[in-house]
Formats: C-alpha cells, structure tokens, sequence
C-alpha cells in the first residue's frame, strides 16, 4: 500500500448532544480511490463532514500530507487542494452552469480567466456540463446536476477528492459515465475518498476499502481481497457483493 495521503486517528465527532463517530482510525492511499462502505447511519457522512471542517473533530487528529489539519477551517482545507462534493450536490440552482463553475474556480475572475485546457477535459469527461453552459444549473437532471458537481469540484486541479454517494438514484448510463471519469481522475494522479451504496460502482472503482459500523472503521484492507470473500461482506453490510 502507498503511503497515506489522508489519515485519521481515533477521531472521535459530537453533534450537539449526539456522540456520531467513536475513534475512526483511517487511511486514504495517496493516488488510489478509497471506498468507504456501511449500512445507513454507520456515520461514512459525518467523517467526510469532519475531515472538511464543517463539523470539528471533539477528540483525535486528522492529517493531510502529513500535516495536522484537525482544527483548520473549511477555506484552510480547501486551499491545501481538497474538494468536497455533498450528497445534497450543493448546486446554486437559480446560475447557470457556468456561473457555477466560475464561482468554483477560485483563481478566475471571469469565465474566459478558467483554465481553457482544463474546461476542455470537464467537458470531454462530462459532455452535458458544455451542452448546458448557460443553461440555469436548476433545470438540469438529476445525472447532470451530479456531473456539474464533479465538474465544478476538479475545475481547479485538486490533489484529494472526498465524494459522497455520487451514483444515488441515477440512472446506469449516469453511473457508467461517473464511473469512467473517476477511473480518468485517478489516472491522472488524483486521490479519492468516496462513499458508495451502489456495489457495482465500488467494485469497478476501489483500490482500498473501509467499512463503517457505529461510528468506527470494523474493517479495512484492499478492494479485491473484500469483493472476494462474500462471508466477510454478508457480516459487515448484511449482504453479498
């Protein structure tokens, strides 16, 4: 396994009175797709919201690169190249694509100042991001939203990407299309945190996996090994891939 681009250690994340997450011990391989997998509730979106600062670590460390990002600000963490892209999409429905885009492009001022090359890979990955460039974000389908998503989270060049059920309630051509622009991404060098319902979907894609139950990692180790021993599968998530 490649030395850990993002680590965890035993951290633990309260929500008002709640108590989420117990001790997650995590390791995301620098340059491969990490999976992380469990039943609903186990707390797989609350560790991504805690790794991008928008909820605070109660107790442990979170690591970037080796460095200590445990107490840093959402911005902080996004300018040290982490992009986060929510279950929810986080679409600013009433702007056009390409004002979404833009807003995302942190070092533009206007459109023509993104990164032409970069535009033109986007929209080689997702062809209906250049279809629907000044088309309000709002009208999109569900599919496209997602790829405007992704689009909007790689429109700078990022060095881990954090993805939270990217294939939910999509259709299998939508998914097929995420899963070979994630495949292009990691390709590219990028490394990926994602978590994934759709077991086809991490199959294809995962290098490693993690397994979340109760507010703790219960298990981790290598994709492959994982998909291939179905009495492990049924006894962490209840069912075979």
């Amino acid at each position: 396994m490649s030395e850990a681009l993002l680590k965890l250690e035993d951290v633990h994340t309260h929500i008002g009175a709640y108590h989420i997450l117990h001790g997650v011990d995590l390791q995301v391989p620098k340059g491969q797709l990490t999976m992380l997998l469990g039943r609903n509730g186990a707390g797989k979106s609350t560790t991504l919201r805690t790794i991008m600062g928008l909820w605070h670590a109660s107790q442990g460390r979170i690591r970037f690169a080796g460095r200590d990002i445990t107490a840093f600000s959402t911005p902080q963490i996004a300018d040290l190249g982490i992009a986060y892209v929510p279950e929810t999409m986080g679409i600013f429905a009433d702007l056009t694509v390409k004002e979404n885009m833009l807003l995302a492009a942190r070092s533009a001022k206007r459109a023509q100042d993104m990164d032409e090359a970069r535009l033109k890979w986007i929209f080689r990955l997702f062809p209906a991001v250049e279809k629907f460039w000044n088309h309000p974000a709002g009208k999109l389908s569900g599919g496209q939203k997602q790829m405007l998503a992704v689009s909007r989270a790689i429109v700078e060049p990022r060095e881990l990407l954090i993805i939270d059920e990217p294939s939910k309630g999509l259709a299998p051509a939508i998914i097929n299309n995420l899963i070979d622009a994630f495949a292009e991404l990691k390709a590219s060098g990028v490394t990926i945190l994602l978590v994934e319902q759709n077991i086809h979907f991490a199959q294809r894609l995962g290098d490693t996996v993690a397994v979340m139950d109760n507010g703790r990692i219960v298990h981790a180790g290598s994709m492959a090994e994982f998909s291939a021993d179905a009495q492990l599968q049924q006894r962490l998530l209840g069912l075979a891939l």
